[in-house]
């Protein structure tokens, strides 16, 4: 593709970045085939190429409409179109560029300004969100079930383990060798904490050390895909100066890190992504890349844990009907496709096959907020995908995602830790 941007509309690093992704883009067309959006309604401008066109338009000319940013808006960033390329073009660094620039040259309304500031805002405020959350439990009796069944399930017994928590007022643990180093996100402690506590239980089981990290209480995705660029390195330095005074100290006693980890697939695609978000900050960036050596997925690490200690206990998992739904975070953005259901198979678990299982159930963060219609019909076709089979428990490995899937279905979503931590002896 020859590209021809205009001076001065980029700097210099994300003129080059951009350069590479398009000079890389050979219009193909593999990449229409697993787009959520281009396969709703078949409109090119709602593909990857599509996408690359008009940003590439935009970036030669200045100038952006109102229907292009729409056009960026309506892409679910799955990153099925980088799985799918035979070219391996670098599809989100370069809509993350599109999308800041269309914010400059084509700014929203003041509405949509205001709802992504607040919903930017609502995740990162330290106790906001739980203090909703909290007053509205209050009054929960008083709502429809399909609402009380996602932000009001049926309280839980959560399994608590006294992990020593990590927060930006504490001094730095000093932990024992080898131990897990798990982030906690903005909204899972307030609607889901028997996530984070079941991947505790399991660790505890096996011998494995762990520390909870509290400290910026988001991984900064939110308003990385909201116009909160800013926002969202402030919250990755925040986080990276807390993991790397515990980094240091662990090193310096030879006790080092096992891993750093979130059971949120889609924060930990947005935690490896580290290095790209502060890839222009001559303070950060070394940090950023040193640190997201360490970040793990829950199925990377218990692969590793369960190599050491084979779980015979979880033999019980055998007759369970489930089905898995792996979100893009997993498969696409972190590129560990098949592994949760490998890691189950050899935990004795049969799991059906799911028809168009690369394909995006519509969560995608703060997505199913901004753009409800694709979104919704975008559920639609996963939820019908996944209860083929009957299932008595649909499992997934993001909170957005099962957020999402429980708001259309009456058949419970759970994280599929928690499928684990239940066949392990009490504590």
């Amino acid at each position: 593709m020859q590209v021809n941007l205009i001076e001065g509309l980029l700097d210099e690093s994300e003129k080059q970045r951009a350069e590479q992704v398009l000079n890389a883009c050979v219009h193909c067309g593999f990449c229409t085939a697993t787009c959520p959006t281009y396969l709703q309604d078949g409109n090119e401008l709602d593909s990857p190429r599509g996408r690359i066109y008009l940003i590439k338009e935009m970036l030669e000319q200045g100038t952006a409409s109102e229907a292009s940013r729409t056009h960026l808006d309506r892409c679910v960033t799955c990153l099925s179109c980088e799985t799918t390329c035979p070219s391996g073009v670098e599809y989100h660094k370069l809509v993350a560029i599109g999308r800041n620039t269309s914010e400059r040259l084509a700014p929203r309304g003041l509405w949509q300004k205001t709802l992504r500031w607040g919903l930017r805002n609502l995740l990162v405020t330290p106790g906001l969100f739980s203090g909703l959350m909290g007053m509205g439990r209050q009054f929960s009796a008083l709502l429809p079930a399909s609402v009380k069944r996602v932000y009001f399930p049926r309280q839980e017994k959560t399994n608590v383990i006294t992990s020593p928590v990590l927060t930006a007022n504490t001094a730095v643990p000093a932990l024992d060798p080898g131990a897990v180093l798990i982030v906690r996100g903005c909204v899972q402690p307030s609607l889901r904490p028997q996530t984070d506590a079941a991947l505790e239980k399991i660790l505890h089981h096996c011998g494995v050390p762990a520390c909870i990290s509290a400290v910026a209480s988001c991984c900064g995705a939110a308003s990385f895909h909201t116009s909160g660029e800013a926002q969202a390195r402030a919250l990755a330095r925040a986080n990276i100066d807390s993991w790397w005074s515990v980094y240091e100290r662990q090193r310096s006693e030879n006790a080092p890190l096992r891993a750093i980890v979130s059971t949120a697939s889609g924060c930990g695609v947005h935690l490896k992504d580290y290095p790209h978000v502060l890839a222009d900050d001559e303070e950060y960036r070394q940090k950023a890349q040193m640190l997201a050596g360490l970040m793990r997925d829950p199925v990377e690490l218990l692969e590793s844990v369960f190599n050491e200690s084979t779980p015979d206990f979880l033999e019980t998992l055998r007759g369970q009907q489930l089905v898995f739904h792996c979100p893009c975070t997993l498969q696409h953005g972190q590129a560990l496709p098949g592994r949760v259901e490998a890691l189950l198979h050899k935990l004795g678990l049969q799991l059906p096959v799911v028809a168009d299982s690369h394909l995006c159930c519509g969560s995608a963060g703060t997505y199913s907020i901004l753009q409800p219609t694709m979104s919704q019909r975008l559920r639609r076709e996963k939820l019908h995908s996944l209860q083929a089979s009957r299932p008595e428990t649909i499992i997934t490995a993001n909170i957005g995602c099962q957020l999402h899937l429980q708001a259309g279905t009456k058949t419970p979503v759970r994280h599929w830790l928690e499928i684990l931590a239940d066949k392990l002896p009490p504590s």
